[in-house]
C-alpha cells in the first residue's frame, strides 16, 4: 500500500485518459511494434535501460495486451529480464541502473514522482525463475503479503489463501497440510505456491521470468496449463529461452536481440511469417501445432495457438 507521504497509484480503468508525467526525454524508437494489440493495459515507449554506461535495453516500445499472454524471447544477455523487471520497477533495487523513456500502466507513467513503487508492485506481480518460497508455512507464504499490507481483514485471510491456492491449481495438493513449510514442497509445487503468493495481492498483471526453466517436464506442463487459465483474469508477460514454450502459451511475442526489440506481433505471425531475417533464424524450425492442456487430457492432443519443433527447416522469407 502507498505510504501517507506518497499518493496512491489511482487509475480510472474504464476511461484512462490521464496525461502521464513524462520521464526524461528518450531517443527516437528504432523499431516500433508492427501491430498494436487492443486493449493495451501496459506499455513501454522508447524505453532505454543502462547499467552504468552500458545500454542493455535500447529504445523499446512494447504494448502489453489486457488479459492476453505476451512472451519475450531472445538469446541470453539480450535484455529480456532487464526489460521485464522495468515493468514493475524492480530494477530500482540495483544501484547503477538508470532509465530513459516511459512505462505506462493504463496511460499512467509508473516512474512519475508521485507514484509509489510499492503500489506498483502490488498491481504488477512478479514470479521469478527459481521458486523462492518464504521459510514459513504454506498458509503464511500466501497470507503474509495481504496481511502486511492490510489488503483484507484478518478474518478473511483463510478464504483469500484458499482462493489463491485454487487459482494456482495447488489447493487440492496442500489443503490438509497448510501448516507445513513451503520449502517442503516439490519444485513445481513451490513455483505454483509463488504464483499463489503473487495472486493473493490481487494484481492485474503478472510478470514471469522463465518460471518453468528449473522444473521437470510434467511440472512445466502444469505451469503452462495454469497460464491458460490465469489469462482469463490477468494480463501475463513471460520471459523464456524456450521458443517452443513461447509458441505454445503466448498470444503475442516480442523477439529481442542485443537490447533491441527486433520484432513484435501475434505469435503465429512471428513464428510462421517473421518480417525480420534475425527473427527467422531463431524461429524457422518451429511450426504451428495443437495441444490440449496436460491436466485435462492427452498430452499429445492438439491445442490451438501452440507450436512444436518442425522436422524440416524452411527458408527465410
Amino acid at each position: 500500500m502507498a505510504s501517507a507521504a506518497t499518493p496512491r497509484l489511482t487509475v480510472d480503468t474504464k476511461n484512462s485518459k490521464a496525461e502521464p508525467t513524462r520521464a526524461p526525454a528518450a531517443r527516437k524508437d528504432e523499431r516500433a511494434p508492427a501491430a498494436k494489440p487492443e486493449p493495451v493495459i501496459l506499455e513501454t515507449r522508447n524505453l532505454s535501460i543502462f547499467y552504468g554506461h552500458n545500454e542493455a535495453v535500447k529504445r523499446v516500445s512494447l504494448p502489453i495486451a489486457e488479459r492476453q499472454i505476451t512472451a519475450i524471447i531472445g538469446p541470453s544477455g539480450c535484455g529480456k529480464s532487464t526489460l521485464l523487471r522495468s515493468l514493475n520497477r524492480m530494477n530500482e533495487f540495483l544501484a547503477e541502473v538508470r532509465m530513459e523513456g516511459e512505462v505506462l500502466y493504463r496511460e499512467r507513467n509508473l516512474y512519475a514522482p508521485d507514484v509509489d513503487p510499492v503500489e506498483v508492485r502490488a498491481r504488477i506481480g512478479m514470479v521469478f525463475q527459481k521458486p523462492n518460497p518464504f521459510p514459513k508455512s504454506i498458509f503464511q507464504n500466501v497470507a503474509w503479503g495481504p496481511a502486511l499490507n492490510g489488503l483484507v481483514p484478518k478474518r478473511e485471510l483463510p478464504a483469500l489463501v484458499e482462493t489463491s491456492l485454487r487459482q494456482a491449481n495447488l489447493w487440492d495438493e496442500v489443503k490438509d497440510r497448510l501448516d507445513a513449510s513451503g520449502l517442503s514442497l516439490s519444485g513445481g509445487q513451490q513455483q505454483r505456491l509463488c504464483i499463489a503468493r503473487a495472486l493473493a495481492m490481487k494484481p492485474e498483471i503478472i510478470l514471469m521470468d522463465e518460471p518453468a526453466s528449473a522444473l521437470d517436464p510434467i511440472s512445466t506442463a502444469r505451469i503452462e496449463d495454469l497460464l491458460f487459465e490465469l489469462k482469463e483474469s490477468y494480463s501475463i508477460v513471460i520471459v523464456t529461452h524456450n521458443m517452443q514454450q513461447a509458441a505454445r502459451v503466448s498470444d503475442y511475442t516480442a523477439f529481442m536481440d542485443l537490447g533491441v526489440m527486433v520484432e513484435f506481433g501475434e505469435t503465429d505471425q512471428v513464428f510462421t511469417r517473421p518480417r525480420e531475417s534475425r527473427t527467422s533464424k531463431r524461429t524457422r524450425r518451429i511450426r504451428p501445432s495443437r495441444r490440449r492442456p496436460w491436466s485435462r487430457g492427452s498430452r499429445s492432443t492438439p491445442r490451438a495457438g501452440t507450436c512444436t519443433p518442425s522436422t524440416t527447416s524452411r527458408s527465410s522469407p
